[in-house]
Order: C-alpha cells, then sequence, then structure tokens
C-alpha cells in the first residue's frame, strides 16, 4: 500500500484514544512514580545478609517482589550473596519452567515507521534506510524457510508503526503465517504459534488481534524513566506519548489477550531504575487483571544504522550489570519467562542460561524479507539493529544439549487453554513444568528426526533419555501414554501433546 505524507498524518492523528488510557489512571497519574523509584533505590542499600536471604526465600515460593525488596536486590555486593541469588534464580526456573528452553525466530515484515526514536535504524528520520513492507506471498516464503528448512515452530512478527502495517495487514499476515504447510524430511513444518511484538493499539483492533489466534502481545516501554523517555521519543510522534505505550498490556488483557510480554532497552537510562520499572508493571497488572506478564525481555542497546544515542548513550550496560539484572528479575518475578535474544553474543547468552533463561532466539535474520532472500544477516541499511549471535539454530541448540539443557518447541498451552490466569496458577504451583517437560522431550524427538544435524542429534541423545527417565520417575502414571506418542513420533507422527 502507498501512502502519502497526508494520509499517514491523518493515520497518525487517529491513533491514540485518550480514554483508553485515562480510564485505567489513578488520580489522573500513571502508576510510574520516578521519585518514588529513585528514593526507594537510594534507601534500600544497607540490609543484612539475613534480609537478603528473607527474600529470596520469598522468590523461592514463586511470590512477586515488592520495590523495596528488588531495590535491596538491586543493591546487593557481597559477592557471597549475589551467588546465593544465582543459585536462587536458576532454582527458580527449574521449578517454575523445568529443564528447557524454548526457541523462537523473528520475524520483520516491514522497516516503515512513522515515529522518530534516537536509538532506531527504522526511524523516519533515516533517510538512508532502504523501506520495505512484505507482501503476504513474501511472508509465506519467509514462513516457509523458517519452518520447513530451519524447523521453528514458533515466530514474533515484529511491525512497526505504519499504516502500511495497520491492524488490517498485522491479521492478514498472521493467517498467511499460520497458513503454511510444509514438507519435511519424515513429517511437516508449520508455524503452530505466533507471537507479536506491535505497536501499541487500541481494545478495538487488540479483540481482532485476539481473534486470529495470537499468543503472547509484546509492546517494550524502552524506558520507564519520564525524562528520557521524552527525550529519546520526539513529542509529535505517536512514540512520544509514554501513558499510551504504557497501558498497552492493560488494553491487552482488557481486549481478551490472555499473555502479554514486557520489556526495556536497556542502556537508555540508569539500569536498575528500568528493573524497577519493569516490576512496579508486574504489579500493576497483578492488581488490575490478577495476571503478571507472561514474558519479561531484556535486550541491551546495539549499534544502529544513523542513530547515534547508539554509541553516545553514558547508561550502557556492562556485562556483569547484565548478568545481575537477569537474576533480580528472576528473582522478583519469579513466574515470568524470561527471553534472552541474539542481540547479545554466544558467550553472554551461554553465561546467562543458568540466570534463569527460559527463551532464546537462533538462525536469526532481522532484516526484510531475509530468510528466503538469503541476506547477510548483518545489513546495515534494512535492519533496525546489529546482532550479536548469528549461529544455526542446529548450532545453538547443539550448545543447549551439550549443557544439559533440553530445547523446546512447545506450543500445546496455547491449545490447551493453558494461559492467562490458568498458566499463571500452574506456573506458581510448579505444575506447568510437568506438562513443559513431556511436551518438550516430544517435540525436541519431532525436531530431530526432521531438521537436527548428526552432531546435534548425537549430543542429544543422553539429554532426552535423561528426560524420559525423569518422566517415568516423577509421573509414572503418565508414562505409559508418553511413551506411545513419543514412539508414535518416532514413526513420522507429528504435534502430539499433552
Amino acid at each position: 500500500m502507498s501512502v502519502n505524507t497526508e494520509q499517514i498524518k491523518e493515520w497518525s492523528t487517529a491513533r491514540i484514544k485518550q480514554s483508553q488510557v485515562e480510564r485505567y489512571m489513578k488520580n489522573g497519574k500513571d502508576f510510574i512514580d520516578d521519585g518514588h523509584i529513585l528514593s526507594k533505590l537510594n534507601e534500600c542499600k544497607h540490609a543484612d545478609k539475613k534480609r537478603i536471604r528473607d527474600i529470596i526465600a520469598k522468590s523461592l515460593n514463586v511470590e512477586i517482589l515488592s520495590l523495596d525488596e528488588t531495590a535491596y536486590l538491586l543493591n546487593v555486593q557481597d559477592t557471597e550473596l549475589i551467588q546465593e541469588m544465582q543459585d536462587a534464580a536458576l532454582l527458580i526456573k527449574k521449578k517454575v519452567y523445568d529443564n528447557r528452553i524454548v526457541t523462537f525466530a523473528p520475524l520483520y515484515l516491514g522497516n516503515f515507521c512513522v515515529n522518530d526514536c534516537l536509538y532506531c535504524g527504522f526511524r523516519k528520520s533515516n533517510k538512508e534506510s532502504k523501506r520495505r513492507v512484505l507482501t503476504l506471498d513474501e511472508v509465506k516464503k519467509e514462513t516457509e524457510v523458517l519452518a520447513g528448512e530451519i524447523g521453528h515452530k514458533r515466530l514474533i512478527v515484529v511491525y512497526g508503526e505504519h499504516p502500511n502495517n495497520d491492524i488490517d495487514y498485522m491479521i492478514d499476515s498472521i493467517k498467511a503465517i499460520y497458513s503454511v504447510n510444509v514438507k519435511t524430511k519424515h513429517g511437516f513444518g508449520s508455524i503452530r504459534r505466533v507471537n507479536v511484538n506491535a505497536p501499541p493499539l487500541s481494545i478495538e483492533e487488540l479483540t481482532r488481534l485476539h481473534e486470529a489466534g495470537i499468543g503472547t502481545y509484546q509492546v517494550f516501554q524502552e524506558t520507564y524513566h519520564h525524562k528520557t523517555y521524552e527525550t529519546v521519543h520526539p513529542r509529535l510522534t505517536i512514540k512520544g506519548d509514554y501513558k499510551w505505550r504504557l497501558y498497552s498490556m492493560h488494553r491487552a488483557q482488557e481486549a481478551g489477550v490472555d499473555d502479554v510480554g514486557l520489556g526495556v532497552l536497556f542502556g537508555l537510562y540508569d539500569w536498575r531504575f528500568e528493573v524497577m520499572g519493569l516490576v512496579a508493571h508486574s504489579r500493576a497488572l497483578e492488581e488490575a487483571f490478577g495476571i503478571g506478564p507472561h514474558t519479561i525481555s531484556f535486550p541491551r542497546l546495539e549499534p544502529a544504522a544513523n542513530a547515534p544515542l547508539t554509541i553516545t548513550s553514558k547508561y550502557k550496560v556492562s556485562d556483569d550489570d547484565f548478568k545481575k539484572l537477569i537474576t533480580v528479575i528472576r528473582l522478583a518475578v519469579p513466574y515470568t519467562g524470561m527471553i534472552i535474544t541474539a542481540r547479545e553474543t554466544a558467550q553472554i547468552r551461554r553465561e546467562s542460561l543458568p540466570l534463569g533463561i527460559t527463551q532464546t532466539d537462533a538462525s536469526t535474520r532481522i532484516g526484510i524479507g531475509a530468510y528466503a532472500e538469503k541476506k547477510p544477516q548483518q545489513q546495515d541499511d534494512k535492519q533496525q539493529f546489529i546482532l550479536g549471535d548469528i549461529r544455526s539454530l542446529d548450532e545453538v541448540i547443539g550448545e543447549f544439549a551439550s549443557m544439559g539443557y533440553i530445547s523446546s518447541f512447545c506450543t500445546a498451552g496455547y491449545r490447551c487453554g493453558r494461559t492467562g490466569k490458568c498458566i499463571m496458577d500452574l506456573l506458581r504451583s510448579g505444575q506447568e513444568g510437568r506438562f513443559c517437560k513431556l511436551n518438550a522431550v516430544l517435540t525436541f524427538r519431532e525436531w530431530l528426526d526432521d531438521f537436527a544435524s548428526e552432531d546435534t542429534k548425537k549430543v542429544s541423545g543422553p539429554v532426552i533419555q535423561y528426560e524420559i527417565a525423569q518422566i517415568k520417575q516423577q509421573m509414572p502414571k503418565t508414562f505409559p501414554q508418553f511413551i506411545k506418542y513419543y514412539e508414535r513420533i518416532k514413526n513420522g507422527e507429528r504435534d502430539l501433546y499433552f
């Protein structure tokens, strides 16, 4: 669709519906109080070891922390306590999500945008960016590669804020993705769950998106610090409206979208403040709807074409601080899924896994049309930022297996109704991890048979056998049905799940 400047202006003007912001606010204020957060970070510095260990114990009970408790953890400097926090983070992850890592791929469908974020290669003032939005046929071709050659089962589909990527295009592209069914070595490949990273939408649009069968709906606040937000997002753009973006998840919950994903771009402001903002946001959702975020993401600022702030920011996060913020998020919001992406290097991803990571991407290409066209994985003029890890899904899974992790391609929860409050209750009680173990083994067997290299199959064999032994020991009543499914998958059947 070709649109002119006046059409873009008219479309942009109609986007923000103030009544769908004000309905959630209290006394005209949003739930992020900058002064309160900064005071907590300053006040909660000198807890004794018992206090910190009590907070860790609360996390181990899968209870969300208060801002005070989060601030105490952020201020811990004692190396012994930091190690205890990291140990607890791994225990919580295994208790809630078992020994699995969920894999996915990002699919960027266009790089048109009406916003002008100072850190983004897609910003409208970047005149060197080669703009493009995929046709539905091109969307299908991308999906054929992702599902038929690489073996992905779930995607995060990324849309820019522009009339070329409006709600009608979103729904049509999601339908196109779900329609793809590709023959593989022994079975068939398809995308079973489409998660969405999109601009803030109205309740009416979110209702339509929900009906299209999406999984998780993500909108990252980028930064919770009001003044910084105003500085990096020009006021006369849609994204310049802090509150419209902040209450995206509230509107999504009201529209029936069960699972929502939060995130910030670490490096725009003090990382400690941003962690506090994520916890405040999680608590606000729990207070309003009884359901916190299904996932939290924590990308770091990376170089982007014609975006000098990505180089000059004084708030860049060191590797040590990055691992600490991951640990604190896992402890502060213990039930949430935690996503580390290919922005990070392979080394950092390896070091971060034991801190509570549950999801990651691989074989990642973020150029528009880059999967089907086999374009280079780093294209400054066609992608939003520079990647840190461009390894294949097979390489990443092989490494996970060598570390003792099982890769999961499970999407059963969405199709069995284990979403929203249902999955939150299961996660908090540790019961969801049992379903996760069963379905992780089944989907991993399926992927290994259809897509894995011989080296990856070899290193993955002991992991699968260990998990099967665990299932037999922990779920003896379920084991006979599980092993029947497992054998049916080995014989070529696909998409069996609990």
